[in-house]
């Protein structure tokens, strides 16, 4: 996949934080010198190199996906997941707070902010656990050939970032960076109502105010939702068919007024059976076996 932008043309180098302030978190420009413009320029070539080593490409990044802790994953920046990172990549002017980082505590993400010799902006976003302990220690280091403690508080950069941001694309490197500092736990969740609204056009003669009910609670429903919007694959599923799937993989339904109703405490079940997640193995006569897939990926042959 390409990067659309210069990584080797830098113009300008913005570099800020994320801080929880009491009514919600906020990013604002820190000035730096030179130098930590410099380290923050290399790891964001640091990162675009580590991606470029997935020889297949990234594969799209599916909420309800167990993704591994370093995956290159992608998602269009257009996306409604990606609308927290998304607003900070086109925020045109940062309050600039020079004590930032006078409370560590309160900071959640630090990144930089990259323009390019055509005016393209990347944006680069690394969560800030490391660097919140660094500054909770105390460090050693050499001066004037001896070691000493050092008494100041320490700002650690990392080696690279979570996720890159261009004008097309998220280039996830961490997922769980990503969700973290892309807030997208709490997205999710307030997206179940309008997910549930689009799904249930394709699929109206199911009932779906129990499912809403449960996965307004309970965030894996709801990245099963967000998921299965997010396939658009919906829309042709078949009444007939999918009761008989859902019958053969354990997921209790009944039928009310011509309505596909789930049974309490199998909506889990049957959101893996729209999400493509249970299916059945038939290998030994008479002893069909019912399996969950942990992940999910179509095989084109």
């Amino acid at each position: 996949m390409k990067l659309e932008f210069d990584l080797g043309s830098v113009t300008v180098t913005e570099f800020g934080v994320g801080r929880d302030d009491g009514d919600g978190q906020v990013f604002v420009a820190v000035p730096v010198d030179a130098d930590v413009q410099g380290a923050l320029r290399e790891m964001a070539q640091a990162t675009w190199a580590v991606m470029q080593k997935d020889k297949d490409g990234p594969a799209r990044y599916e909420p309800s996906e167990k993704h591994g802790s370093t995956e290159y994953l992608y998602l269009p920046v257009t996306d409604e997941m990606a609308t927290s990172v998304r607003e900070l990549h086109e925020a045109i002017n940062l309050d600039i707070v020079s004590g930032a980082l006078d409370d560590p505590a309160d900071v959640f993400c630090y990144f930089v902010r990259l323009t390019d010799k055509r005016r393209r902006r990347l944006t680069a976003m690394r969560r800030a656990s490391q660097f919140k302990g660094v500054l909770k220690k105390r460090l050693l280091r050499f001066v004037s050939d001896s070691l000493k403690l050092i008494d100041d508080d320490v700002f650690k950069l990392d080696g690279d970032f979570d996720l890159l941001v261009d004008s097309a694309n998220v280039h996830i490197l961490r997922p769980s960076g990503f969700e973290f500092a892309g807030k997208l736990q709490q997205a999710i969740l307030k997206a179940v109502p309008e997910n549930i609204k689009a799904i249930a056009k394709d699929l109206a003669f199911v009932e779906f105010d129990g499912i809403e009910a449960y996965a307004r609670k309970h965030p894996r429903a709801a990245r099963y939702l967000a998921s299965i919007r997010g396939q658009e694959e919906t829309k042709n599923i078949d009444k007939v068919l999918l009761k008989q799937l859902c019958k053969r993989t354990d997921v209790d339904i009944t039928e009310s007024k011509g309505k596909v109703v789930i049974a309490a405490g199998r909506e889990m079940g049957f959101l893996e059976v729209l999400d493509r997640r249970r299916y059945e193995v038939s290998l030994v006569r008479e002893k069909p076996e019912q399996y969950r897939a942990a992940s999910r990926s179509k095989i084109n042959g």
